[in-house]
């Protein structure tokens, strides 16, 4: 191996590449997240809401792509999002929820499902999202919806019988 392989500048590379999709992802969290809630109020569609965001803020390519898959996501999931919601928190109607909460956990749940990030991340990025922009109250909820759907993924996952010869 050579010197220059080990170097001081050899992981820095790397590690800025970790960082610059990790700062994409969260602007296209955001971006996502405003976009599906202005939707919410019927002027116009989530996917133009998101266009016009985009090209306000000059988003990369690594951000737009991210960002229009979770808006996909959950417009294209939404009823299938909204019933997960209702069974794993039944005692919060979706239609009772505040705008900005309903948005939150259809669009973490729409990540976690559809994204390919790992489920503890997107977890723990939404909960941050819904303490920002909703409070302490959503922040739980977010955890607590989340959470279940993970975990009773993972523990239907466990237990389905194993393919046995035919």
């Amino acid at each position: 191996m050579t010197p220059a392989a080990n170097g001081p500048g050899s992981g820095s590379r790397r590690d800025k590449g970790a960082t610059d999709e990790v700062n994409a992802h969260r602007m296209a969290r955001r971006l996502a997240l405003a976009s599906l809630f202005e939707a919410e109020f019927g002027q116009r569609t989530a996917s133009a809401i998101l266009e016009r965001h985009l090209a306000e803020s000059a988003a990369d390519e690594a951000t737009a792509g991210f960002a229009r898959g979770l808006v996909e996501s959950v417009v294209n999931d939404r009823d299938s999002i909204d019933a997960l919601i209702e069974r794993l928190a039944p005692q919060y109607p979706v239609v009772q929820l505040a705008r900005m909460d309903r948005t939150l956990l259809r669009s973490g749940i729409g990540e976690v499902l559809h994204s390919g990030t790992p489920s503890r991340v997107a977890i723990a990025e939404w909960v941050e999202l819904a303490r920002t922009y909703s409070g302490e109250p959503a922040r739980r909820l977010v955890n607590g919806v989340l959470g279940r759907m993970t975990r009773d993924s993972v523990a239907g996952a466990r237990r389905a019988p194993e393919p046995g010869p035919q």
